[in-house]
Order: C-alpha cells, then sequence, then structure tokens
C-alpha cells in the first residue's frame, strides 16, 4: 500500500469515525501578523495566476512514468506533484520523464510522516521520519522541485497536543539546515491529524521557526470540517507557499470527498481570498485517481472553480 492509501485510508476512518458525531476545537493562540492584512486584489474578473497540478498518484499506474507525464500535460495540468522516491532508479526515470514531457515537478509529498510521525515519544520512530524527509528533500533537489509537504506531527493517546507541538518543532529544526543548503522549502500541511485545528495556531506555529525555509502548505478541502477555507487563507496569507484543492460535501451527519465544484465549499470566496493575498502558486488537485477522460474534466474543474476562468 502506497504511502497515498495510507493517508486515504487515514482519512477515511476519519469520516466513518465522525459520522453522526461532532468535532470540538479548541481556542487558538497567538495573534495574527501583518500578512493577515488584505494584499491589494487583482482584478477580479481575471482567472487566477495560479498553475493547475495534479498528484502523481491520480494517473494511471500502468502507464510508464513519461506516458503519465505526458498525458497529465495533455489534459491540461501544468506541474506535477511526486512521492518520496527511495529508489535512485525510479528517481533518474521520474526526473527524465518532467524533462521530455514539458511538464514541471512543483513538489514532493513526503511519505513517512504518518507512519513514523516527529512528533512520536520514540527515537527509532522519528529517526525514520527524519530520513523520510531527507529522501524528499533530496528528490526534489534531483527534480528541480521547490517544496516537501510535510505533515509535521500527529495527536492521539500516546501524544499530547503540547507534546506534539514541542517535539515536532524540535525535530523540524534539525531539517531547516538541509532545507537551506539544497533550497527546498519545508511545506507544513495542516490534515485530520488532531493539530493545528485552527489558522492561528498554524500561523504561529509556523512563525516560530523564524525560517523562510519553514512556510505553510494550505489544503482547501481539509477545513471544511471545523472552519472556512477562505478564512484560513487570508490568516495565513504569505506563509502559504503550494495548495491542496478537493472537494468536500456534508450529508446529514455524514460527509465525504468529492469532485471539485460538487461540495460545500465557496470557490468564489476561496478565488476572493487567494486574490487578496496575491497568491501565485500552485494548486495541486488531489482526488481519486481515473482515465484520461476522467483526469480532463478534473482539469476543467480546476478551471472553472480554482481560477475561476
Amino acid at each position: 500500500m502506497t504511502q497515498h492509501s495510507n493517508r486515504r485510508e487515514f482519512l477515511k476512518k476519519s469520516f466513518q469515525a465522525a459520522c453522526g458525531a461532532g468535532m470540538a476545537t479548541p481556542l487558538a493562540s497567538g495573534l495574527l501578523s501583518a500578512d493577515a492584512a488584505a494584499l491589494p486584489a487583482s482584478d477580479p474578473a481575471s482567472p487566477l495566476p495560479i498553475k493547475k497540478g495534479v498528484l502523481i498518484s491520480m494517473l494511471p499506474p500502468n502507464l510508464s512514468y513519461l506516458d503519465r507525464f505526458k498525458m497529465a500535460r495533455d489534459v491540461g495540468f501544468e506541474t506535477i506533484q511526486c512521492q518520496t522516491m527511495t529508489d535512485p532508479r525510479a528517481a533518474e526515470e521520474i526526473k527524465e520523464a518532467a524533462e521530455k514531457s514539458g511538464l514541471p515537478i512543483d513538489s514532493v509529498e513526503n511519505m513517512d510522516h504518518w507512519k513514523y510521525p516527529l512528533s512520536s515519544a520514540d527515537p527509532a520512530v522519528v529517526e525514520k521520519s527524519l530520513q523520510g524527509m531527507r529522501t524528499s528533500l533530496h528528490n526534489a533537489k534531483l527534480w528541480e522541485a521547490h517544496y516537501v509537504l510535510l505533515v509535521p506531527a500527529v495527536v492521539n493517546e500516546q501524544t499530547g497536543y503540547r507534546q506534539a507541538w514541542v517535539r515536532s518543532q524540535r525535530q523540524i529544526r534539525k531539517l531547516i539546515p538541509l532545507a537551506e543548503e539544497l533550497k527546498v522549502v519545508i511545506a507544513l500541511e495542516e490534515v485530520w491529524n488532531k493539530f493545528l485545528l485552527s489558522p492561528l495556531e498554524f500561523a504561529r506555529y509556523v512563525d516560530e521557526f523564524k525560517s523562510p525555509w519553514v512556510k505553510a502548505w494550505f489544503d482547501v478541502g481539509n477545513v471544511v470540517l471545523y472552519g472556512y477555507p477562505q478564512d484560513w487563507i487570508r490568516t495565513l496569507g504569505s506563509r502559504i507557499v503550494d495548495v491542496h484543492v478537493k472537494g468536500f460535501k456534508r450529508t446529514g451527519d455524514c460527509y465525504e470527498w468529492v469532485n471539485l465544484g460538487d461540495g460545500d465549499i465557496d470557490w468564489p470566496e476561496v478565488r476572493k481570498a487567494f486574490q487578496e493575498i496575491d497568491y501565485r502558486g500552485a494548486a495541486i488537485t488531489e482526488l481519486k485517481g481515473g482515465d484520461e477522460a476522467y483526469l480532463r474534466d478534473v482539469s476543467q474543474r480546476m478551471t472553472k472553480y480554482v481560477l475561476g476562468a
């Protein structure tokens, strides 16, 4: 099972556990910084200057890397997010696929932060997590990608919220020198890990590193259960360096991931928030995989709902 499958399974179980039950969130601490102030917005009638991206796991796995890259390009995507690759030969094949297809690699999705969280009390687990991030950072350098997505911590019965905060920051600081050397940003993502449950906390957590090599990766769909994406975007401001997009839909007391435009996300407000912070990076779609026709539809939905074109 791939790490992305593990991630989907984790979210699926979270849905099942939450279906029919409420979710409480603690009050956030910390103050807004100047980044929360809205910047002059671009013309609201113009499409957002955001690059459409796709997660590599959405592409048909039976195809070669080159054919997957070509398909992504042909259906309208402008960049791609790959996942940690420990096999040097496969890593080189991915690099070659990007070069030959003309589709650049935007970022790397780290693979070991769920199974081996940085917030663990076990030094062996933490070291495996750190090694996974080192590999991801070197992958990004090889592929000329700008960011590595990292889930910073997991709160559970063994790890309390404060412990997750302190332990994960301590370990991430160990990675900053390598990130700076390789010129790759560590982009921290908010997910259903019972951690960083408000935009105020997320902003404070990132700011405490005091480093240009640690920023925020924002997932539009992940916060809909307990917040509003447009509020998170405005609060995080220029801390956001990359974005995941997917749909989220409530049905009574249950909810599910859905295609772009089919759920409860207020995309006009999300686009307005991105305009206000002058976001000009990529938006990587994170949905189930499919064939060329399905991927073309996803690409067209991104143009309509995410870019507003």
